[in-house]
């Protein structure tokens, strides 16, 4: 499907893989070089069949191009995605859902612009310049419109972002993550926990010390790899832990073991797993990501019960990389207010949102405004417990 822009020469089409477009030209769109929006990752999601029509995602994504149809140049672009469930998108709605349908409307499909499976603040719209990030969210409106859907949700915005859909029916919405700052003067993690006040400074320290002296009674070792540096078993066993941790839960297991192959060997560098092996078997894994200046925490998994361990290899151990790198930020995850004590501060993560029905858009609006109330509450509360003798 085409549509004209409100640029004479822009139009835009959806892509039902991003295969139908460039690399080169699709990573010429994304900003500060994000690996979650980078081709490479996007494309291993379909091309590795993480993403299964069963599961409720089918791949429509949003390119805006200048100039006549045989001499067309991409200069926008948005990963999009219908979808038939809210699995994988980490920003709730299914009472929104619920409320649609009790009220005799269908909300499946929906359209969601998002990164599967990560909950993760980036660049949803891709292009370089204003102008064109502005005929993205116009389109983004027309195909809601045009494909006679229910609602539209982008999710993980950043802040700049949020703002080009604070306008006419848009429902912006926020949560909080926990996330790590770097700070100039912090040169190592003794420099970091200097940071705390002296009882949650001792608490740290004391758990390390538990957690190595753990290790070492049960024969294991902690080991930091880059994707580059793993052999195919390696990568094996990092999908077996990542698929025991779901299965433990009672989840299904999204990701199968060629997207983590084609990730580790597509984006060498991008990839770094901490792992505590017993010989050359892996007992417990944290896999993670990173861009120019952010670590991404992902998955994680062990295989024995050991105290404190989880904390040292997806917090302790990703802080430690962070700081030797000297990136920005580290971003662990989704939830957990327990991260809290061990420096990750409370982060507002953002999303927009279009419903179609006006009759229904006005409810979900009150609700959101409750929802914000309340969170804005939980934020305050959660600062009482910060870790660090002075905010950051």
């Amino acid at each position: 499907m085409q549509t004209q822009s409100a640029n004479a020469a822009w139009h835009t089409k959806l892509h039902q893989s991003i295969s139908a477009i460039p690399e080169a030209d699709w990573d010429a769109l994304n900003p500060a070089a994000s690996i979650f929006t980078s081709w490479q990752v996007l494309e291993a999601f379909e091309s590795s069949g993480s993403l299964r029509s069963e599961y409720g995602w089918r791949p429509l994504h949003l390119a805006l191009y200048d100039g006549a149809q045989d001499d067309a140049k991409l200069i926008g672009a948005v990963p999009m995605y219908l979808k038939a469930n809210s699995h994988g998108e980490f920003v709730f709605d299914h009472a929104w859902a619920n409320a649609y349908e009790r009220a005799g409307f269908r909300y499946f499909p929906k359209l969601l612009c998002a990164v599967p499976y990560s909950p993760v603040t980036g660049a949803r719209l891709l292009g370089n310049s204003e102008s064109v990030l502005r005929a993205l969210v116009s389109a983004l409106e027309q195909q809601l419109r045009a494909l006679s859907l229910s609602s539209l949700h982008v999710n993980f915005l950043t802040e700049a972002q949020a703002s080009l859909f604070a306008h006419d029916n848009w429902l912006p919405r926020f949560d909080w993550q926990f996330h790590w700052y770097r700070r100039p003067e912090w040169a190592d993690f003794s420099d970091f926990i200097a940071s705390f006040d002296s009882k949650k400074r001792k608490n740290i320290l004391q758990e390390r010390r538990k957690v190595q002296t753990e290790l070492s009674t049960r024969g294991l070792t902690l080991h930091q790899r880059s994707g580059g540096d793993l052999t195919m078993s390696q990568i094996r066993q990092v999908h077996a832990l990542y698929e025991h941790s779901f299965d433990e839960k009672g989840n299904t297991p999204a990701l199968n073991l060629e997207f983590f192959k084609r990730l580790c060997q597509r984006l060498p560098a991008g990839i770094r797993v901490i792992s505590a092996d017993r010989g050359d078997q892996m007992v417990a894994m944290a896999f993670l990501l990173k861009s120019a200046d952010t670590l991404y925490g992902r998955y994680w998994g062990c295989y024995e019960d050991i105290p404190n361990l989880h904390f040292e290899c997806c917090y302790y151990q990703g802080i430690e990389h962070a700081l030797s790198e000297k990136l920005a930020r580290f971003e662990p995850g989704a939830q957990g207010e327990h991260k809290l004590a061990r420096g990750f501060l409370p982060t507002r993560t953002r999303s927009a949102h279009l419903i179609a029905n006006p009759a229904l858009c006005e409810p979900v609006r009150l609700s959101i405004g409750e929802e914000s109330r309340y969170l804005q509450r939980r934020y305050e509360a959660l600062m009482q417990h910060s870790p660090y003798r002075q905010v950051l």
